[in-house]
Order: C-alpha cells, then structure tokens, then sequence
C-alpha cells in the first residue's frame, strides 16, 4: 500500500467520527492555545515594560536610597534618606564626575489638587529644568519650570493634561491657581496628553521644583531619586564608577557591603525585566505543557477504543492483504493528524486571544501595548503536538498491526 493510500485511508477513517475526532483533540487545542497566548502576552509585557524604561533617556542613570534589593525586606529601604543635598554638591564637581552633564534630584508622592470646588487626586514630582529633557516632556501651552524657580523656592507648577480637565474644564488653566497641600501655587505649563512613560502618567501629575516641594509640601531634607546623564552613551560605565565613588566618600563609607545607596542604569534594568519576564514566561509554559500531556493520553485512549471498534476492518483489511506495516502507519497518520489538527486550531484560537487582549489593553486601558505573534512557539507548538500524536499513538497502532486476521474477522 503507497503512502498517498495510507493518508487517505486515515482522513476517511477520522471522517467517520468528526464528533468523536474534535472532541478528543480538545486537550491538546487548549495546552497549545494557552502557550501560545502566555508566549504572546510575555512577549508584549516585556515590550510594555521596555518601553516604559526607554522612556527615561538611554543614558539616564538611576541613584536610589539603600543597598541594591535582594529580598522583598529591602524594598523599605528605596525609602530611606540616605541621599541628601550635599551628594548633588559633590556630584556637581568635575573633578569629581567629570563626564556629568546634568543632574536632578527628585521628590515625589501622591496629594490632593484644588481649585475652587473642584477636587483632583494627583501624582506630585519635585524636580528642576532638567525633567523635560530627561523625561522627553514639554509643554503644549505656557512653560516649564525653570532653574530660577528652583533656586527660588517659587511656588509654581506644570499641570498634566487629566488635571486641567478635571479642575478646570475647557477654560484656561494657565496663570491660574491651584491648592495644593493648603499651598496656593501659580499654574505657568500645561502638558499635553502623553499617558503612561517610564511607569509615570503625567497626565495625572502636576510638576514644582523639588525645593518647594520639600519645604513646602513634604517638609523633607532628602531626595528619592537623583537622576544623572552623562555627556554620552560611552560614558556610562565611567560615571556609574565615577558617581559611586563620590557618595561613598560624601557618606563616609569605606566598606563597599555597607553602601546605603545603589545605581540603576537603563540597561540594567532591561536585563532585569527581560530575566524576570522570560523565566515568568517559561514557568506559565511549563505550567501549560501539562495540558499537552493530558491531550496526548486522551488521544491514546481513544485510538485505543477506536482499534477495538474497527477490528473486524483491521482483520478484512489483512485478509485482502495489507501487511502489518500499512495498518500500523494508517494508524498512526490518523494519530498524528488529529493532534496537529489540535496544534493548528490551538495557534489560531491562541493568536485570536492574544490580539484581543493587545485591544482590549491599548484602546480601552489606554496602554501602550503591542501584539507580539510568538512565531518560535507556535512552529514548536505545532511541531510538539505532532510529537504528541506520533508518541501516543504507537501503541495503539501497534496494538492494531499485531491483530491475527482470523481472530479479528470472528470478532463480534
């Protein structure tokens, strides 16, 4: 018997019981579906997230309060005060960090704006000039804080877009006032709408140069972030060496173990995410495989009640004679098929899913989220499933092509 007959021989055979033939496929359509939609949202969070450190500038370094976190008990200490004003008066010296191009030092935290009757729960940022450039904002109408509001204290402030909506409509927000922390503060920017970068909405914020912001609303002496540029991308490493250095000498400290701060640069935290989100990613597939597994013994079963239904055809098929060889193959092509079946309508329903959810998150959640089509988990999907149907399906075939012809003819 050809090949080409074999096949044929199979797809009739799985006609006969389209019903029976879906169902048992079932399994291994969900097991490749969820891979392929985990494969997909992993592979569009980690995009999501990379976007939101891009944001910042390449070049940004990151200085935090408190040693680097190594269990979830040192996430406290990025809260720590541990960086103070006199680390920006050492890290402003050249000879200390030569390559330095910019620094500024941040403080925020959430508080209430207020105009009028109207009420708006804002994101409050402290920082200096330098936050436009670094965080690629500017403003659509008036302008930014300048360095003269900081060295000044000024009680001034940039709006995100949300804000001017919420307390003040269509009108003019700019040269108006606005309560924050029972503080009147003159309104000189809008920005425009720009959504969530760098893992801060601005459209939900309003911006003051950080010295108001300490003395007059958080009534703190120390920052929670400085942010530092180089003057290149080839400079990085150096400045890192060179701010580090710097902090430990302004703090005192001579034991690297006992450092009471740490950096972040963009790169850093790309390779952080991307190790988080692929073990993440391979955890939720292994999780899923077990779904192929159940497939594959659901397929077994049913091929083994199928050799048994079809006995007497196994036994006329011997008798006008097919060799052991041919019953073995049909059965195993029918095997195959129904689990690649399962594979393709997995990557389909699977893909469907995916691009659903990327929609669902950017046009109604408003993030910034795009489709990723999982193209090496789908060809491993797909080729698995067919492993899964050649595995689980030589038993039952050989099972078939070792029935006596006679025995099976008399089978009733």
């Amino acid at each position: 018997m050809t090949l080409k007959h074999s096949f044929r021989t199979a797809l009739t055979g799985l006609k006969t019981n389209q019903t029976r033939s879906l169902l048992t496929i079932l399994g291994i359509v969900i097991g490749i579906g969820a891979i392929i939609v985990i494969m997909s949202l992993g592979s569009g969070a980690q995009l999501y997230i990379l976007s939101q450190v891009q944001g910042l500038g390449a070049k940004t370094i990151v200085v935090l309060p408190g040693r680097t976190p190594t269990s979830p008990s040192d996430s406290a200490q990025l809260f720590s005060d541990s960086l103070k004003e006199q680390d920006v008066v050492a890290l402003e010296k050249k000879s200390n960090v030569p390559k330095l191009e910019s620094i500024m030092p941040v403080v925020f935290g959430g508080d209430t704006g207020v105009v009028g009757s109207n009420v708006y729960q804002l994101t409050l940022f402290g920082g200096s000039e330098q936050m436009a450039s670094i965080f690629s904002i500017d403003t659509a109408e008036g302008v930014f804080i300048s360095a003269d509001d900081v060295r000044s204290h000024a009680a001034v402030a940039v709006i995100g877009s949300k804000v001017k909506t919420e307390l003040f409509g269509d009108s003019n927000a700019v040269g108006q006032v606005i309560n924050i922390h029972n503080r009147a503060f003159r309104i000189i920017g809008v920005l425009p709408q720009k959504g969530q970068s760098s893992f801060i909405n601005f459209d939900e914020a309003a911006i003051v140069p950080y010295t108001t912001a300490q003395e007059y609303i958080f009534g703190i002496k120390y920052f929670h972030r400085i942010f530092i540029e180089p003057d290149t991308q080839q400079d990085i490493a150096q400045t890192v060496n060179d701010v580090t250095l710097t902090i430990r000498e302004s703090h005192k400290i001579t034991d690297p173990t006992k450092d009471d701060f740490h950096l972040e640069t963009q790169a850093d935290l790309a390779n952080i995410i991307g190790s988080i989100t692929t073990a993440l990613t391979l955890f939720l597939v292994a999780v899923a495989s077990i779904a192929l597994l159940v497939g594959g013994i659901g397929i077994m079963n049913i091929m083994l009640v199928s050799v048994t239904e079809r006995t007497r055809e196994i036994g006329l098929r011997k008798a006008l004679g097919a060799t052991r060889k041919d019953i073995m193959t049909q059965f195993l092509i029918e095997s195959v098929a129904l689990t690649a079946l399962g594979g393709a309508i997995g990557i389909a329903g699977g893909t469907l899913i995916s691009l659903g959810v990327a929609l669902l998150a950017k046009d109604v959640l408003g993030f910034n989220w795009q489709f990723a089509f999982p193209w090496v988990g789908a060809i491993i999907g797909f080729s698995v499933s067919a492993l899964v149907g050649l595995g689980f399906g030589l038993y039952p075939a050989k099972k078939a092509a070792d029935k006596s012809p006679m025995e099976a003819l008399r089978y009733e």
